[in-house]
This record gives structure tokens, sequence and C-alpha cells, in this order.
């Protein structure tokens, strides 16, 4: 059974957590953040720590959860999250035009991605992708949309992947005697 929900959340001196009836704001120096939790669900602050309590057993499996997604807004908010991508194969690239990002997959077009205002965007190389933003949630639903784009195929292993994303690779038919 998951104890995460009892876990004692220590609050950074540059954040400031405000809970509000049932929804829940984090501001940091990075930017402020707002979750909405279970009814049944009371937050505690004293002094930098914050703890989670619930009414009963049956709102159990929102209690982690709730605990999870404040300690991933403290998180968000004071470093951040990033997703590396890269692309593998001939002529794959991403690119950066007028606010959108430009995928070259393989595909007879270039396919365009609309960019969320919450999440920046930078191409170190045309073959790698920084994707970066404070919510944890926009950023890995962004990058697994540019990696669903094209995903690696196991034979050649072409395709988008995250960067230290490792592809098993099946081996090809044989040749016949």
């Amino acid at each position: 059974m998951s104890r995460i929900g009892n876990r004692v959340i220590t609050i950074p001196e540059n954040v400031t957590v405000s809970v509000d009836a049932n929804i829940v704001k984090v501001s940091g120096p990075k930017g402020e953040l707002s979750t909405e939790i279970n009814k049944d669900i009371t937050v505690n602050i004293n002094g930098n720590e914050l703890t989670l309590t619930r009414k009963d057993d049956s709102v159990k499996n929102f209690h982690g959860t709730a605990n999870a997604n404040i300690r991933n807004m403290i998180i968000g908010v004071t470093e951040g999250y990033e997703k590396r991508l890269e692309t593998i194969g001939v002529g794959y690239r991403f690119a950066l035009k007028d606010g959108k990002l430009v995928v070259t997959a393989g595909y007879s077009h270039p396919v365009e991605v609309e960019i969320p205002t919450e999440l920046s965007l930078e191409v170190p190389s045309n073959t790698e992708l920084v994707v970066k933003g404070i919510d944890k949630c926009l950023v890995g639903e962004f990058s697994a949309n540019v990696r669903k784009i094209r995903q690696p195929e196991p034979y050649k292993g072409k395709g988008i992947r995250y960067k230290d994303e490792v592809i098993r690779r099946k081996e090809g038919k044989k040749a016949s005697k």
C-alpha cells in the first residue's frame, strides 16, 4: 500500500503556498501554478511544512495524487522541468518558425505544432529539441505529442525519441540459404 499521501512536503523559503477552499496555489521565482484537490482532503501548513489529511478511506486514492501534484508544483516553480528529444533518420529535423515547431520527419510535408505559451523550446542543433516549463504535466504531454509524430521504429531506430530512451532493436529477416 502506498503511503505517498502521508509524506511531509518541505516548502522552500522563496515559495508561497496558499489554500482557498479546495484550490491550492503555489508561487515561486519561476511563476505561479494552481490545482484543485478533492474537497475531502485537507491541506495543513505549519511553518515551512505541508501535510495532507483525508476525511476517510473513500478518498484514499486521491490522497497520494494530491500530495504528488503539490510537490511537483513546488519543484516546478523553483527549478522547472525539461525534456530532451532527438531525431534519428536522414532528413529528420526540428526548427522553430513564427512561434511554431516545424518537424520534418519523413512525411511528404513538414508537420507544424503550436507551442503553448507556458512552454519555452530550444533547438540546440537541428536534430535536438529541449522543452522547458514549470508545469510537469504540460511539459510531458507536449513532449509526448511531438514524439508521437514519428515514433521510433525497432528495425533501424529511426524516429523521434527522448534523449535517454533506449529503443529495443529487432533483427530483420534473414536471407534464404
